[in-house]
């Protein structure tokens, strides 16, 4: 369970604490950059 929780992002591999966060709110391991990335230019 602990090698779930490492806070880094598996889209750029950088650690941030929103990876925790957004693991518990959407059930992905991304950081809110990429995630803001993702909103606005899907792909």
């Amino acid at each position: 369970m602990n090698k779930e929780l490492n806070d880094i992002c598996e889209e750029c591999k950088n650690e941030d604490i929103s990876v925790s966060q957004n693991l518990i709110k959407y059930g992905y391991k991304i950081c809110n950059s990429c995630n803001i990335s993702k909103t606005i230019f899907p792909v």
